[in-house]
């Protein structure tokens, strides 16, 4: 069920009807119910593999809280890690693995060949695993108290409006929010309300727009050069952005509406004044994920330098292997680690200036941006060598391919985006996405709403991330 669904239309009220009409220490079932008929409208065998994972991590869990002994403790983190672990990479890495292990034995000239599979992904597998990892971890390392609750546990695991797409919570965030009151408020209905008209007009105005321009392109690069493989790359930049931010905006609004605080996956990246920076405003939940339970328990930067540089590499790496099977995420991931250990040695040998002039930072977030849509290329790109091919042709200007109804539409969207976003970062106080309501800020949203209505694109397009 997408966000962008007539479906999704008709469930999110009935849900909401039901919860607030139910007693509060029911309230949990009513939730989880929904998140499970949720999830199984893409596929009712999907929930076989959400069951297995939640209750293996929640069994564990149990089990570290009961024991004393290290050993055991141990034993049984191991255990729900890799369960965890072993299904999200018997689903989403066994053929990548396999054929690139097929391709490496063929070169030694060895005949032994690692049959395909025919697996479908399970939507949203990456994000739940990561959320029953960061439990059973936080609950060994005694940061979490153990949720002995099932019904509750199996909600946090499964809460519909970030099931599919994020943001990645933490139990030590989310789950106290279960065993809260949440009455019905017009505060929560006009926060919410502004989160989700933000999130459709982002995805359907920005993103699906755009995606027709950059679809045609990247899905035939062999007959583009040129100019039009940097507008297409620079639209996609525009499109991952709006798709997967304009998803997490009707997560955090959806949740609202009940009274749930999901955790700001975005915060106007394109902004962003280095590498760093940039990771610090995009995918928020996943990258502080990577931070809390990759890249400090292999040192972080309290290790010499070359290891912290390696930490870093190594993050980013997986990071990239985490998008998506495939090569091409894996480069997408190395070329950030590479920005990154280059950002941090020269500000080892460099002195930070402190104050920075409106020139100076605009010169940096142009760069960073540059940077960031350069790496794009081999997100976006089927195959590493079609991603070669667009960085070989950049320069080729002998021909340019437009769409000027595509194009007329997408400037709209987009130049409402960057007066939004730039409303947003230089003048907070304005109250855009408070919850305050004056005529001003209706204003806004009506014309926002309207823009999403006369304008977007209602074909049900999927998300971008739901792939990972």
């Amino acid at each position: 069920m997408l966000f962008n669904s007539l479906q999704f239309v008709y469930f999110l009220p009935v849900v909401l009807i039901l919860y607030f009409m139910t007693p509060d220490r029911f309230r949990w079932v009513v939730l989880l119910v929904a998140s499970y008929y949720f999830y199984m409208s893409w596929n009712v065998n999907y929930v076989f593999l959400i069951l297995f994972t939640t209750i293996v991590s929640y069994a564990a869990a149990i089990g570290i809280g009961q024991s004393e002994n290290k050993d055991v403790r141990k034993a049984l983190l191991i255990i729900s890690v890799s369960a965890s672990l072993g299904v999200l990479f018997f689903y989403k890495y066994f053929n990548f693995f396999g054929s690139s292990l097929n391709e490496v034995l063929s070169i030694i000239s060895i005949d032994f060949q690692v049959h395909y599979l025919k697996l479908l992904l399970p939507v949203g597998i990456s994000f739940y695993t990561f959320q029953t990892l960061s439990y059973t971890i936080d609950v060994y390392y005694g940061k979490k108290s153990v949720e002995k609750h099932f019904g509750i546990y199996a909600l946090y695991v499964s809460f519909f409006p970030q099931l599919v797409a994020g943001p990645i919570e933490r139990s030590t965030r989310l789950l106290p929010q279960f065993r809260q009151e949440h009455r019905f408020s017009w505060d929560n209905i006009v926060q919410g309300g502004k989160w989700i008209i933000s999130g459709f007009f982002m995805k359907l105005v920005v993103a699906d727009r755009v995606s027709l321009y950059v679809d045609s392109v990247y899905g035939n690069v062999l007959h583009h050069s040129g100019i039009t493989f940097i507008v297409a790359t620079t639209l996609f930049a525009f499109q991952i952005y709006c798709d997967f931010a304009g998803y997490s905006a009707i997560a955090i609004g959806v949740a609202r509406l009940m009274g749930y605080d999901l955790m700001i996956n975005f915060w106007r990246p394109y902004f962003a004044t280095s590498i760093g920076d940039f990771w610090h405003r995009w995918h928020i939940s996943l990258s502080t994920w990577f931070r809390d339970y990759f890249y400090i328990p292999l040192g972080g930067s309290r290790v010499k330098v070359s290891r912290w540089y390696l930490n870093l590499f190594l993050t980013f790496l997986v990071s990239g292997l985490w998008h998506g099977a495939n090569w091409t995420f894996v480069i997408w991931g190395a070329l950030h680690g590479i920005y990154i250990i280059l950002e941090n040695y020269f500000k080892l040998y460099v002195k930070k200036d402190e104050t920075i002039s409106t020139l100076n930072r605009l010169i940096r977030v142009f760069i960073v941006f540059v940077l960031a849509t350069f790496a794009w290329i081999f997100f976006r790109a089927d195959h590493i060598s079609h991603a070669f091919y667009v960085i070989q042709n950049l320069f080729d200007f002998s021909s340019f391919y437009i769409d000027y109804s595509t194009f007329f539409y997408a400037i709209i969207g987009l130049s409402v985006l960057f007066i939004f976003d730039f409303v947003n970062e230089n003048y907070p106080d304005f109250g855009l996405l408070d919850n305050r309501i004056n005529l001003k800020i209706v204003f806004i949203y009506l014309f926002l709403l309207t823009i999403t209505l006369s304008i977007g694109v209602f074909n049900g397009g999927q998300f971008i991330y739901f792939q990972f």
